[in-house]
């Protein structure tokens, strides 16, 4: 059975490019352009599944009334939270905190945010997510509407990378990922693939 995962990246929010975490800004025009345009008119899924963050959850919700198909909305899909640096843009987190920002690249396991959700967390809430997907969508083609953060982790863990490396991964505003799950009945035993990033259909 092969399980076929496409992963869209919300599109710009209103207020620009900042480190939002789990702020719940709603998409811009512009991000509505984005997406819209990643998607065209294609339709090839059974389901969406979304970040409930509005920036995510409304065009989710646009997409599914458009094709009618079902939408969820898993919190388990929503972005890592950022701590006292959600709301900030890199400039303003440079200098206010000058080198911080190149600690928490170098090692964002050790170098997180104050209050922020640790990595180490925020990748087994991606990985319960992923084996609950893969148990009730087994055989489908699932499109989830989430957040880079989402996205990176979620290839760090179906690829096996090194977690310390999964900020490496650039993910584009409204970029798709689509990604192949050969499994059985055993969900421990998975075979992944990625078929393509940052993207569009």
């Amino acid at each position: 059975m092969t399980t076929t995962i496409d992963m869209i990246r919300h599109g710009e929010p209103v207020g620009g490019r900042k480190y939002r975490g789990q702020i719940d800004d709603p998409l811009s025009d512009k991000g509505w352009q984005q997406m819209r345009a990643a998607v065209a008119d294609h339709c090839p899924w059974d389901s969406i599944i979304s970040s409930p963050l509005s920036r995510c959850a409304d065009f989710a919700n646009e997409l599914a009334e458009r094709h009618k198909l079902t939408v969820s909305f898993a919190p388990e899909f929503m972005e890592i939270g950022f701590g006292s640096w959600e709301g900030m843009t890199a400039n303003e987190i440079q200098q206010q905190t000058p080198g911080a920002l190149e600690a928490f690249w170098r090692d964002p396991v050790n170098n997180r945010p104050d209050g922020a959700e640790p990595l180490v967390e925020f990748r087994k809430r991606i990985e319960s997510a992923w084996v609950k997907l893969l148990s009730q969508h087994t055989d489908q083609h699932i499109l989830i509407v989430c957040h880079a953060g989402v996205i990176r982790m979620s290839l760090q863990y179906m690829l096996g990378m090194p977690i310390e490396n999964v900020f490496r991964i650039k993910v584009s505003n409204a970029g798709l990922t689509r990604i192949l799950v050969d499994q059985g009945n055993d969900l421990t035993k998975l075979y992944p693939q990625l078929i393509f990033h940052d993207g569009k259909l």
